[in-house]
Order: C-alpha cells, then structure tokens, then sequence
C-alpha cells in the first residue's frame, strides 16, 4: 500500500508542477503576444491545446487526491461500488482507479 501512497504522491506533485506551467503560460508569463498577427494566431491556438490539458490534468489530479484519502481512510484496496478487492495488477497499472475491473466495465 505505501509503494502506490508514494506513487500516488510523486504523481501529484508532477501533476502539480504541470499545472503550474499550464497557469504560468496563460498568464503570459513569457510575455505578451507577439505583434505579428499569423503568430498571435499561433499563440491562440496554443492557448486553446493549453487549455485542454489543463482540464485533463485537473480532473487527473482530482482522482489521484479521491484514491489518496480512500488509502488514508483504510479502504484503498477495496472498489467504492462493489466492496471487493481491487486486483492489485490494477492498482499497479493505474494507481489512482477506486473501482474493480467488473465495476469499471460496468
């Protein structure tokens, strides 16, 4: 269990710096749009990707925070809709999942 905790963890903390990348870039944090306008075209459509990976990343961290405090409250192993085991190749595989292969087919 603490070897998924520890991998759990490193996994938000990169998440986290990924998202403070992501906040930095919308901020401009680089500097301004550039003058030229087929490069401010550029720069939008980058906003636009940065902007989708932003929200993937924080629905990715919110898993990851939702599978920590089931592991701190003593049922991380356990899937949240049937109460069994989670097969631990699972958990290997993806760490953050909170349901069994039956329930996830479900």
């Amino acid at each position: 269990m603490t070897d998924r905790k520890s991998e759990l963890e490193t996994l938000r903390a990169d998440l986290t710096a990924r998202l403070s990348r992501y906040e930095a870039h919308q901020h401009r944090e680089g500097g301004a749009l550039d003058k030229d306008f087929e490069e401010q075209a550029t720069q939008t459509q980058n906003d636009e990707v940065v902007d989708s990976l932003e929200t993937e990343t924080r629905a990715e961290l919110a898993q990851i925070e939702h599978a920590l405090a089931r592991i701190e409250s003593g049922v991380g192993d356990e899937c949240e809709s049937c109460g069994e085991a989670i097969d631990p190749r699972r958990l290997q595989v993806l760490p953050y999942t909170t349901v069994c292969v039956d329930c996830a087919e479900d």
